[in-house]
């Protein structure tokens, strides 16, 4: 049976997710086999298994970091929201349906057998499980029937870190605050507490450790400082929305309501040069050298809501003198109409931005593949034909040409022949030739040199972070409480 440790937050963005692939790492560095689990993902960044499952991509960054192929089992159930009040529930990796908040929380206990099977499928491949939390412990309102944070604790018997953020402030009152909300026998889970993200002399810190503490009478297990590691973010609340420097090469993302799978153009990133802005007005769009459309969980919703706002017209406009590249739905959005005859957004027909001769129609049936191979042959200022590929689709319906409407489009990549590009390929940059290829036209196109060594491979980086993350948790967490914990067979 493999010893299990659980890492919950005082809040949504409190740096979980970091954590559990930093202790995933850790645990693997020193040769145990070590994998993540969480039970309910509530994310609109999701990956599609070899088996055609899809999963969100948090436990996807924490496999990598653990050394072990993402499976589906280690995310159970994932919630992409639809709207304010409802999202799309996808248990084992396929789609059950959608729900409002309320029907879901009535139904979710009815997943614990599920959550439970998932588990034990990873036990017989792990000796330790790294589980993750979600949102806070102590939302007392989600208390009832919970089967994600003490609720899953209680059902593996799990012991728990508790981890604030200082950034946010207030770290002192999060962590007792929540302490205090939770019963008896919760709070006897949790063996240590982590303040995250902080800047500064720790000695400053000290007397309210002690004091902290003393109030808690749960030991600190470490204070973890604000890190730059260049990981994938969960959810809506990652500070890369935030960025606005603008470098040499500028690429500006589309950032709708219901942006998804953004980790897409996080290679971009990582290239010293290039600065990667999500954009979500005109007055952000600035002079960018290529438009980015992202997918989306609502195309129908999100395009008119690039209408009303006007990031559509001055995406057009831009498309005749920059690149445009559409991603999934961002791509369906570029066509000349969207159709959704069975109602699975908003049913109807909403014509679309009119820059590649398409159409698509949105199907209830979601296609879910990994793919991989050489690029179609396509014409622009891209020279991207015959680029090796690896990827997977996940999307609502299928796009041909407007004058072959029985034809589904079977290119990988297509082009109006110029600056316009769509594709239904996440991960299609990920690549370090094609994401190259793309930096340089740029570069050219603006009369610019791109420094020797920008373009690292993409996957060597990732393995850099993961080990630069694991080397700082070492050094600012209490290792050996954290193994004294796995030792404990009985926590209470």
């Amino acid at each position: 049976m493999a010893k299990v440790i659980m890492v919950q937050g005082t809040m949504s963005n409190s740096g979980k997710s970091f954590l559990a692939a930093g202790l995933c790492r850790i645990f693997r560095q020193d040769g145990y086999r070590v994998a993540p689990f969480k039970s309910q993902n509530m994310a609109l960044n999701s990956y599609i298994t070899s088996e055609g499952l899809e999963m969100g991509r948090a436990q996807v960054m924490q496999a990598e970091a653990a050394g072990i192929r993402p499976m589906v089992c280690m995310n159970p159930i994932l919630l992409k929201p639809t709207n304010n009040t409802g999202s799309q529930v996808i248990v084992n990796g396929r789609v059950l349906g959608n729900m409002a908040a309320r029907e879901y929380f009535q139904y979710k206990t009815q997943l614990i057998p599920e959550i439970k099977k998932a588990f034990r499928q990873l036990e017989e491949v792990a000796d330790i499980i790294v589980i993750e939390g979600a949102g806070s412990p102590a939302e007392i309102n989600l208390k009832e029937n919970d089967i994600v944070n003490m609720g899953m604790a209680a059902m593996v018997d799990a012991p728990v870190l508790l981890v604030g953020d200082i950034d946010r402030g207030g770290v002192f009152a999060q962590l007792l605050g929540t302490l205090m909300l939770l019963d008896e026998e919760e709070k006897d889970r949790v063996k240590g507490l982590i303040i995250n993200k902080f800047r500064g002399d720790k000695s400053i810190l000290d007397p309210g450790i002690k004091m902290l503490e003393e109030k808690g009478h749960v030991p600190v297990a470490g204070v973890v400082p604000y890190m730059d590691i260049a990981l994938e973010d969960e959810d809506s609340l990652t500070e890369r929305f935030d960025r606005k420097t603008e470098g040499l090469i500028d690429i500006a993302v589309i950032r709708y309501p219901r942006i998804a799978n953004f980790t897409d153009f996080n290679i971009f990133e990582q290239m010293p040069e290039v600065s990667v802005r999500y954009v979500t007005s005109v007055a952000e769009l600035h002079h960018p050298d290529m438009v980015i459309l992202p997918g989306t969980k609502n195309t129908m919703s999100d395009l008119k809501w690039m209408r009303q706002n006007g990031l559509e017209a001055a995406v057009r406009k831009l498309s005749e003198q920059i690149p445009v590249f559409g991603i999934c739905g961002g791509y369906q959005m570029l066509g000349e109409e969207i159709s959704d005859p069975d109602a699975v957004e908003e049913g109807g027909v909403i014509r679309g931005m009119e820059l590649l001769n398409t159409v698509t129609i949105l199907k209830k049936e979601k296609k879910r593949c990994q793919t991989e191979g050489a690029l179609s042959p396509v014409e622009g200022v891209f020279r991207l034909s015959g680029l090796g590929f690896q990827g997977y689709e996940i999307h609502m319906g299928s796009t041909s040409r407007r004058d072959m409407p029985d034809e589904t489009i079977a290119e990988n990549v297509i082009s109006d022949g110029n600056l316009v590009y769509g594709s239904y390929i996440h991960g299609i940059f990920d690549r370090p030739e094609i994401a190259q290829e793309i930096i340089t036209c740029l570069a050219q196109r603006k009369g610019i040199q791109i420094a020797d060594g920008a373009f690292e491979d993409y996957q060597s980086f990732k393995e850099k972070q993961y080990d630069k993350l694991a080397d700082t948790l070492r050094k600012y967490l209490d290792m050996n409480q954290i193994y004294g914990m796995l030792r404990d067979a009985d926590i209470h």
